[in-house]
């Protein structure tokens, strides 16, 4: 038998009949003949897993500004921990794993330079405005190979799409992805602000450790101890767990995603990345030759808008230094 159809008798066999099974999917933009030795969402795992838009991730913020130091997250460490609680999850269920790992490595592809204070720069530029979870799918669609994109299947472009606000995922293992981000970032954030010196473990609110327990590895049982426990028809966790997560995400906005230490070089960002922005947008023909066709479809803000979004931190940091920094003219 062919290892792909193996597998996918192996998934009607073992996986829970709430499970997306590979062999059901709704397909790919343009069809593909399929791999003999993979599934359709394995396929989609591993052109994620290969393209540059991947790579770039770890570059990228996570949380704080181009840390000094080798131990805090950036937007790749981020989001493989992100899959590995999703996984740990869909396993534990019984629905589809190699689905919710395609989903959680693509979920943030489109994320900007400089983490969220980036995304904000770009959403005030853009009349329409920028939202990464729709540049996360466009760069899927599209912006990867050339133009050509990756060609997920549907079910992979719908999690990444529906992967933090707005209408829940369609699949169970898309809405997986949504809740392991939370699980994901919000003790990764606790940790990086413990090793930055802005918070101590002993400071996080007691009725909050009265619930999830005291430590990370405490609060990852917890958390996905519930999801486990509580998830049927939906993916979700207790109320009294949710209603300390909520708790938690309160005070994690209060002492550290507005924290004036830790986010001190922030403010500066939407200056930097506007002043970038509409440089390309006034001189578009200097955007480099694989933006000219979006520049002619969809216009010079769309096309600068996708070419800052998929810079790292230290690209556009040089990018802004050779356009608007005066260099020395060295003499003899």
């Amino acid at each position: 038998m062919v290892p792909r159809l193996r597998t996918e008798e192996i998934e009607r066999q073992m996986l829970s009949p709430r499970a997306a099974f590979a062999c059901e999917s709704r397909g790919r933009a343009r069809a593909e003949e399929p791999c003999d030795f993979r599934t359709d969402f394995q396929r989609n795992r591993d052109r994620v897993l290969h393209s540059k838009a991947f790579r770039r991730l770890r570059h990228k913020t996570q949380v704080f500004l181009s840390p000094v130091g080798d131990h805090y997250r950036t937007r790749l460490t981020h989001t493989l921990e992100v899959s590995q609680i999703a996984r740990t999850i869909a396993r534990s269920l019984r629905l589809n794993e190699d689905l919710t790992e395609a989903i959680a490595l693509a979920h943030d592809l489109g994320h900007t330079p400089f983490g969220h204070a980036g995304e904000r720069a770009l959403d005030h530029c853009m009349p329409d405005g920028f939202r990464h979870y729709e540049q996360s799918v466009r760069v899927v669609e599209l912006l990867e190979k050339d133009g050509r994109g990756l060609n997920l299947t549907w079910e992979v472009r719908d999690g990444i799409l529906n992967h933090t606000t707005g209408e829940q995922a369609a699949t169970l293992e898309g809405r997986i992805v949504r809740i392991a981000d939370k699980v994901a970032y919000i003790n990764h954030d606790i940790d990086d602000a413990i090793r930055a010196g802005v918070l101590a473990e002993s400071e996080l609110p007691s009725d909050v450790t009265a619930v999830l327990g005291h430590g990370r590895n405490a609060r990852f049982d917890t958390m996905i101890g519930s999801i486990v426990d509580n998830s049927t028809d939906d993916i979700t966790m207790s109320p009294e767990v949710w209603g300390a997560f909520d708790s938690l995400h309160t005070f994690m906005f209060e002492r550290v995603y507005y924290n004036p230490v830790a986010k001190s070089e922030e403010k500066k960002v939407d200056e930097f990345i506007g002043r970038m922005f509409f440089y390309f947008v006034e001189r578009p023909d200097q955007l480099p030759a694989e933006f000219q066709p979006i520049c002619e479809r969809e216009g010079a803000m769309r096309a600068a808008c996708d070419y800052i979004a998929g810079m790292t931190d230290t690209f556009a940091v040089k990018m802004y230094n050779d356009l608007f920094i005066p260099k020395g003219w060295p003499i003899g």
